[in-house]
Order: structure tokens, then sequence, then C-alpha cells
């Protein structure tokens, strides 16, 4: 989570950050042992009689989970033709993943469009097409919190479906250390790009009151927090800051609210193990059907 007008906020100081926490967090790995444990079924499903297969992947970030989906995917049809559009608000990481497809040379042969929009804007230039593409498989990796309307997105996207094509949903899992900090302390933190917090619990009851089929995985992950409890540690500095989506931590609350939000982190959000804090950063994927 971040800071920007609406969909994305990485920009500038906060692609550092991001990209410290992604380092430190592994949720990528966590994602990316899912993306390898469910979706070669679900693509032969999807794919099964198709001559192109169309991806879109909305919020995609640096491209890292995007260049292990559509390299599994080239890997499941290996002679049909792929295409990728990308929705990516942040300029900078839309350069940092044209750059990663600059050195994967499995992905020279297909063809990316690149939109440097937030996805309301994308919404917007394809609603005044007539002409729209639909695709074969969607996703939305870490996103949903930066759109203004949770219902009308899902709905929208999922529209963009081709026949037996798949929206995959991954978001923080409800009751998870993220999903208690964020609603624990709502008005002090969704004041910047995430304006209203979601999980995967509110995700799910979209879904059902809108009648969508899906399928929900869990995705076990957990990061150590330990320095974030001393004041002088840099990179419980960066942390904090990362998971309060502030440029310092420390600067932006009360004695009494950091006091606060420390404590919720250590007891509530977190479990101790060998003397070390580890903070529950569970994911869920959610994959609904067209």
């Amino acid at each position: 989570m971040a800071e920007e007008a609406k969909q994305t906020c990485y920009e500038g100081s906060s692609v550092q950050s991001f990209q410290f926490y992604l380092e430190h967090s592994g949720e990528h790995g966590a994602i990316l042992q899912c993306v390898n444990d469910h979706l070669p079924a679900e693509f032969k499903r999807i794919g099964a009689g198709k001559s192109s297969l169309d991806v879109l992947g909305a919020g995609s970030g640096g491209g890292e989970m995007d260049v292990q989906i559509l390299t599994l995917l080239q890997s499941t049809f290996p002679t049909v033709p792929i295409t990728a559009d990308i929705v990516e608000g942040s300029t900078q990481l839309t350069d940092n993943f044209k750059a990663l497809v600059a050195k994967t040379s499995n992905l020279q042969k297909i063809p990316f469009s690149w939109h440097i929009m937030g996805s309301e804007d994308f919404v917007k230039q394809v609603k005044a097409k007539k002409d729209v593409k639909k695709f074969d498989f969607i996703h939305m990796i870490q996103m949903i919190y930066y759109v203004d309307n949770l219902a009308d997105t899902i709905k929208f996207f999922q529209s963009l479906l081709k026949n037996n094509g798949r929206l995959m949903i991954i978001i923080e899992a409800t009751n998870g250390g993220w999903d208690t900090l964020w609603k624990t302390y709502h008005k002090d933190l969704c004041v910047h790009a995430i304006t209203e917090y979601r999980s995967s619990g509110e995700v799910i009851a979209c879904l059902k009151s809108q009648g969508l089929k899906y399928e929900e995985h869990a995705i076990p992950n957990s990061y150590d927090i330990t320095e974030c409890f001393d004041p002088s540690s840099p990179t419980g500095q960066r942390l904090l800051n990362f998971m309060t989506a502030q440029d310092d931590f420390h600067q932006s609350y009360t004695p009494e609210i950091r006091a606060g939000i420390l404590d919720l982190l250590r007891n509530k959000c977190s479990t101790e193990k060998d003397g070390r804090v580890i903070f529950n950063s569970a994911l869920s994927c959610i994959l609904v059907h067209a």
C-alpha cells in the first residue's frame, strides 16, 4: 500500500519502499507458489481448444508476477499466440516491467499493450470504445485497495472475460495481520491512496452479492517485524513506513497512536517465535469464473 492518487501509488521514494518491502516480506515468493500450484490446471481449462489467448494484468507493478504467469501460460500452450495488456498507473514500475520483458527471451514474441493509467481511467477508456477486447485471463494482484468502487470494478473486469475465462484477485486475507492493523486504525491509516481498506472478506461478499462463481485458495505468508520495535533500526523504520503507508511513521502519529499500533502489531497481528516477532501476512487468491 502507499501513496498517489488512486489506483497505484508507486513513484519516487515509494518505489524504493515497495521494493524494500517485497525483499523483506517474501510476498512474491508466496504468491508464486500459489500460481504454480493452481494456475497450470486452470490454464489447461481456460485454453482448451482456443487458437489464441489474451491476458490482462490490472495493477501489474514491476511485472514480476506477470512474467511468471505469462511464462507458465506459454509453457502450457507453446504453439498458441498470446497477447498481454498491462494496466499500471506508475510510470516507474512500468519502466521496470518493460526492462524485465526485454531480458526475458521467451516473452519476446508476446505483443504487449501498455496502458499507463489507473484502473478507473482504463474502465472509462474501454467503456468509450465500441469494439471491446475480451480476455481469457485477467489478474488483479494486490491492487483492489486502490479502486473507488469495489463492486463496480469486479463487475466490469469480470465482464471482460471470454468464454471459460478466469479473473484472479489476490488480496490480503480476512483476519490476517494487515486486515487487523488497517481495520483497527482505519481513520488514521486510510487517508492517502487507500481510503477504504478491503480484504478477502469484502471481495467474497461482493462476489456473492453479484451471484458470481469463484474458488478461494489460501496463500500463507509471514515475515519478521522484530526490528519494528527498535526505534533506532532503519529496517524497522522502513517496514513501519510501508505498513502504515507513511513517509515517516514516527513523525506521522502521536506517541499514543504509535504505541497503540506497535502493541497491536506485536499482540494481535503476529506471533512470537524464538524471541522474534513474526507478522501474519496471509493472502487469499480468488479465482472468479466468466
